[in-house]
């Protein structure tokens, strides 16, 4: 039996509790372990004699079978510790990733989308927007997304900031699809981004100042200044252009979905410049020409097709650019506050039903003015608000037939080249490039 027991294997304390009685001598074995409590016990009640001397590495002390008790009941008691605390540490990892993509446009805690490079935009902090504003002390103006305040960056270029209000109707989505389009895209004709701010509840973009505000404002009847006949085309060309490279010089190709005379900026030389893009998409599939997808976009420029089907096409932006187009004819409001015809698609429409261009055209022109440029024009707005979209045209189509109509306006005051007459037609165009969408 010498050097073959382990006391702490179970085959061997199985023997000895299964065979010990009267007297053991286990002397000189080399037995390893601790020899079990009930026999030491029965040991020294005298109901068994037990010899365990020569054995240096057996303990045959009552605290040693106690102690290894105790060890048994720690070690899983630990193990169980152990792997509750693993449990825990992986379920507070989870609840923070969960709570991050939960987090949204409201989060806490400043994020830096991947997409932002710091070479081509850079990032304010709210702090910065607060001094670039003189703590907001100007406002431009407010829309859907927010107000948008006069700055100075440090080398004192002048900017528009627009800060997210937390009651608008659009979210983080639309400023980071706004962010994303202007760090990929770029037109003479589309708004700059110069910065952006994404400080927890603090979101805010930083465009180039455009000084001359937006094209509603001067079509208005409370503007001081009316906008001449050429002005208004070259800027109907101009941002057709923008909107031209958007639908066929991009790729994927995108729909602005929200055009209208209020996203037209201006520039001090009355240039156009289509903005907001946050409800921009583009079709990721190539070939691709229509996507379903719910409605946005403004009232009384919407797309009655689209609203209807919720079918999304290039000729829906057609559409809403139709209304801008009659807008620069008539200076009427969209919307009208009257029983009939209120929309100013029906009431172009009747009209022109009776021949009446002069009475058509903003009355404050004067009639200074060329008829036949009048009545093209006229023609291609109503075929964009057709509500049928395949009757609409294209938008090279629309650059096509307004570049015309400029040089129709222009060659009637037999001044090709010359300078401009007033402010209302500092807007440069290039007529030979007209026809193809052009990157900046």
């Amino acid at each position: 039996m010498a050097g073959m027991l382990d006391f702490n294997n179970m085959k061997t304390r199985q023997y000895l509790y299964c065979s010990c009685s009267g007297t053991r001598k286990l002397s000189g074995n080399k037995l390893t372990g601790s020899v079990p409590v009930e026999l030491i016990e029965r040991s020294q009640n005298g109901s068994l004699s037990l010899s365990v001397d020569g054995n240096p590495n057996l303990c045959a002390s009552v605290s040693c079978g106690k102690r290894k008790k105790k060890n048994n009941v720690v070690v899983p008691v630990v193990a169980s510790f152990a792997s509750l605390f693993v449990l825990l540490a992986a379920l507070a990892i989870f609840w923070r990733i969960r709570s991050s993509k939960r987090e949204g446009m409201w989060g806490g805690t400043s994020r830096k989308p991947p997409y932002v490079s710091t070479e081509k935009i850079r990032r304010f902090t709210y702090a910065e927007l607060s001094i670039i504003t003189n703590n907001f002390k100007r406002e431009l103006g407010e829309g859907s997304f927010g107000k948008v305040y006069h700055g100075y960056l440090g080398d004192d270029t002048e900017v528009a900031v627009k800060i997210l209000s937390e009651l608008s109707n659009q979210g983080y989505e639309q400023f980071e699809a706004e962010v994303k389009l202007l760090l990929t895209v770029h037109h003479r004709n589309l708004t700059t981004l110069c910065g952006y701010c994404d400080e927890g509840k603090k979101i805010g973009l930083v465009y180039e100042y455009m000084a001359n505000g937006n094209l509603k404002q001067h079509l208005s009847d409370k503007s001081a200044d009316v906008m001449s006949r050429e002005g208004r085309l070259r800027v109907a060309v101009e941002a057709a252009q923008g909107l031209e490279y958007l639908h066929h010089g991009c790729k994927p190709p995108r729909v602005h979905r929200d055009i209208k005379s209020a996203n037209i900026l201006l520039d001090e030389n009355f240039q156009p410049k289509i903005a907001d893009f946050g409800l921009t998409k583009s079709f990721p599939v190539e070939g691709v020409t229509h996507m379903s997808t719910a409605v946005a976009g403004t009232f009384g420029y919407l797309d009655p097709e689209y609203c209807q089907t919720y079918r999304l096409t290039e000729k829906s932006d057609v559409f809403s650019f139709g209304v801008v187009l009659l807008e620069l004819i008539t200076s009427r409001p969209v919307i009208a506050n009257t029983n009939e015809n209120n929309h100013i698609s029906l009431w172009v429409g009747s009209m022109i039903g009776q021949g009446d261009i002069e009475n058509t055209v903003d009355p404050r022109l004067q009639g200074d003015f060329d008829i036949s440029s009048a009545w093209k024009v006229v023609e291609i707005a109503m075929l964009s608000v057709s509500q049928t979209s395949t009757e609409r045209p294209t938008m090279n189509h629309v650059v096509r037939e307004l570049s015309q109509c400029l040089e129709m306006e222009i060659a009637r005051k037999g001044r090709p080249g010359a300078e401009p007459r007033n402010q209302h037609e500092m807007v440069s165009i290039n007529l030979g490039t007209a026809l193809n969408p052009s990157a900046r």
